[in-house]
This record gives C-alpha cells, sequence and structure tokens, in this order.
C-alpha cells in the first residue's frame, strides 16, 4: 500500500516511503518571480502521483519564508 505524503516534509515522507519499499522519482517546482523567498533547505511533498512506468511521482516545493513585518 502507498503512504499518503502529500503536505508532509520531504524527510519525513522519504522515510515513510522507503519503510513502504514504494519506488519513487523526486521533482522540484520552483516560484517563477523571486517574490515570495523560499527555503532551500526545507521540502515539501505538495503532490504525489503514480507515473506510467509504476513509479510514484512526487513534487517538492521549498518552504517559503515569512517577510518581516
Amino acid at each position: 500500500m502507498i503512504p499518503d505524503v502529500a503536505a508532509l516534509p520531504w524527510k519525513e515522507a522519504e522515510v515513510r516511503l522507503r519503510e513502504a519499499n514504494v519506488s519513487y522519482t523526486t521533482e522540484r517546482t520552483r516560484p517563477t518571480r523571486d517574490f515570495f523567498p523560499v527555503d532551500e533547505d526545507r521540502w515539501y511533498v505538495i503532490r504525489q502521483r503514480e507515473g506510467a512506468d509504476g513509479k510514484l511521482l512526487i513534487t517538492l516545493a521549498a518552504k517559503q519564508i515569512p517577510k518581516e513585518v
């Protein structure tokens, strides 16, 4: 059974996928503009779907850094 890892931090999601023996690939997405700064060290799963090859495709996005007021 494939665990639901959407919205989890990538480090935690990766552990769950390995424990479940799920084959996966990852892709990273980034904002097209730098208006919202992101933390390149904190990745989260924003989408998971099964690819044509049977592997799980995991889409990751970096955590947004809050603007200081």
